[in-house]
């Protein structure tokens, strides 16, 4: 995740890779402007402002994934309205985090939100983002009255809607945080990540909400696997990818893990870990650090998840 981002009060500067661009830009305060990539013909990708949005357009309204910064409701909603007439019925949360979630607060409180339970908590509680901020950023939610909070929640799989208009919702355990969910337009063969694949490189392993490093291969395994799946929308990835590339994304994150491990079983610290970490060669078109800036962030980023698989570690 990347942003300079209006989750919170840390400022990271510069941006090793899309990701972490994405999740270090600031709302903008006027002139926003959303690029739309059309998918299917009733699904869209909305791109900018935070994470990337899903918009499907069903028989009986628009279902809407992920709602970006604060003050990125409006744009969507402004953008939804040349692509359909018809109303947002629902919004899917993937997980917590103020660039996916904030925008709620902007749409119709007619709208019904639908999380994995453990995100309720979470979007309830606004904790800081591990290895982003120092302090937790302002509860929009509660500056808002409650509005934009889920209305529905699922443990570990629900289905909304029927035939051409069916989507899956999945749960596979903990990864980037403990409310990861997964979004199938099952007649597109199209799912939506979220942030457990942000873009190629190393992602946040949130623990303050839930996130773990050790479970976080698994989890992505278990996703790359969804039968009838061609097309994975990433959390912040200019372009989709596939079900083979998160399948290699489960790879490198395993590959990380035990990184940090045998660093661990082997006496050495976290400092060792960062300073030797190079992302191995068979990962190729994964983010590098060219920039003193962009080599900062990187350093920052090993740091935190390395933290994090050392603390899960026993």
């Amino acid at each position: 995740m990347k942003r300079c981002l209006v989750l919170g009060t840390l400022v990271i500067a510069g941006a090793l890779s899309m990701t972490l661009a994405a999740f270090q830009q600031p709302a903008q305060p006027a002139g926003k402007i959303i690029e739309v990539d059309k998918l299917k013909d009733n699904l869209y990708v909305l791109k900018g402002g935070g994470g990337n949005t899903a918009v499907f357009i069903t028989a009986k309204g628009v279902v809407v994934v992920d709602t970006k910064n604060p003050g990125w409701g409006q744009p969507i909603l402004d953008q939804i309205k040349t692509l359909t007439d018809k109303p947002v019925t629902t919004i899917i949360n993937t997980h917590t985090h103020g660039d996916h979630v904030s925008g709620n607060v902007e749409f119709p409180a007619t709208v019904d939100v639908i999380v994995q339970e453990n995100t309720k908590k979470y979007m309830e509680e606004t904790n800081a983002v591990y290895g982003l901020q120092t302090t937790p950023a302002e509860n929009i939610f509660k500056k808002n009255e409650g509005r934009g909070l889920p209305k529905h929640t699922f443990k570990d799989k629900l289905t909304i809607g029927s035939g051409a208009d069916q989507i899956d919702l999945r749960y596979f355990g903990a990864a980037h945080t403990g409310g990861d969910a997964f979004v199938i337009f099952k007649t597109h063969r199209v799912m939506h990540v979220g942030d457990t694949m942000p873009t190629r490189d190393l992602p946040i392993m949130d623990k303050n909400n839930g996130g773990s490093g050790l479970a976080y291969s698994g989890t992505l395994g278990k996703a790359a696997a969804v039968k009838d799946v061609d097309i994975v929308i990433n959390g912040h990835n200019p372009t989709t990818t596939t079900p083979a590339d998160l399948k290699l994304y489960s790879e490198f994150i395993g590959d990380f893990v035990k990184f940090v491990q045998d660093a661990k079983k082997a006496g050495k610290t976290i400092d060792d870990v960062v300073n030797t970490w190079k992302t191995p060669a068979k990962y190729t078109g994964y983010a590098e650090a060219t920039t003193d800036e962009q080599r900062k962030t990187r350093t920052d980023r090993i740091r935190s998840d390395a933290q994090v698989i050392w603390d899960e570690t026993r």
